[in-house]
């Protein structure tokens, strides 16, 4: 699966636009749209994963699945909302920033990409490793490296905001675990904002995993079509050339 360039520039511009209706504080607005604009030649065009059969392993994939997460973490927080769990200890911008910077680490640093193109024709046919971690960059988890570029870009973050970023991946991150799987109550999550922003990313990555099968069943489908019909235009042309043996001999050899 791929997306064409103008599908890329539409998805950036919407992220973008999310940006400047979002963020009401003038100096953070404007420092989140600086990160932006430094990071846009490789924010653009970076992959969500590394391998095809993971979710959005394509230019353009993390923008878009940035935006799928963005959208879902709002329908999932009204139907928390609507069937009564507690969203008014955090605000929807709150939500919307940890959507938005829950992957951010998979961009890279302020200088390297995550992601490079993997150069092995081997690992890319029979792995599916369409991209490699960058060995230029310093190895952090990806959440470890969205908070180390807001920092780096000097975006203050919330308490809301930090967890819904660590929390995102969900008991998935064996980090996260005590998180999750506290008996105590003064250990438990205090705010629905990470379970929303997980349940969010998870809805995402699935359904960009089967929206990627089913256009993949689709191309090989069209793909078996196109040899059945080369096999069965031969097959014809074979019938036609016998009938016209068939036609020359009856010709040649029939009796007036």
């Amino acid at each position: 699966m791929s997306l064409h360039s103008e599908k890329i520039q539409d998805n950036w511009e919407k992220l973008i636009q999310i940006i400047k209706n979002t963020f009401t504080e003038e100096d953070r607005r404007q420092k989140i749209l600086k990160m932006y604009r430094d990071l846009e030649s490789r924010m653009i065009v970076a992959p969500a994963s590394s391998r095809n059969y993971f979710h959005n392993c394509f230019p353009g994939g993390y923008v878009a699945h940035v935006l799928n997460v963005i959208n879902f973490s709002q329908e999932l927080h009204r139907l928390w909302k609507q069937s009564g769990a507690s969203t008014d200890n955090y605000t929807e911008e709150e939500l919307i920033f940890a959507a938005m910077h829950h992957d951010l680490g998979k961009v890279g640093d302020h200088e390297r990409e995550h992601y490079i193109p993997n150069p092995s024709e081997w690992h890319r046919k029979n792995q599916g490793k369409l991209y490699n971690m960058n060995p230029e960059i310093q190895y952090m988890t990806v959440p470890d490296r969205s908070f180390w570029l807001l920092n780096y870009f000097e975006i203050k973050i919330s308490i809301n905001e930090f967890l819904g970023i660590k929390l995102a991946d969900g008991p998935f991150d064996e980090s996260n675990i005590h998180y999750f799987k506290s008996f105590v109550p003064e250990k438990q999550l205090k705010v629905n904002l990470p379970y929303i922003v997980h349940q969010a990313d998870l809805m995402a990555s699935r359904i960009e995993r089967e929206a990627e099968i089913y256009n993949d069943k689709k191309e090989n489908e069209a793909m078996n079509r196109k040899i059945k019909k080369v096999f069965n235009n031969s097959d014809n042309n074979k019938k036609q050339d016998i009938k016209n043996l068939k036609k020359k001999f009856d010709e040649l050899f029939s009796e007036e």
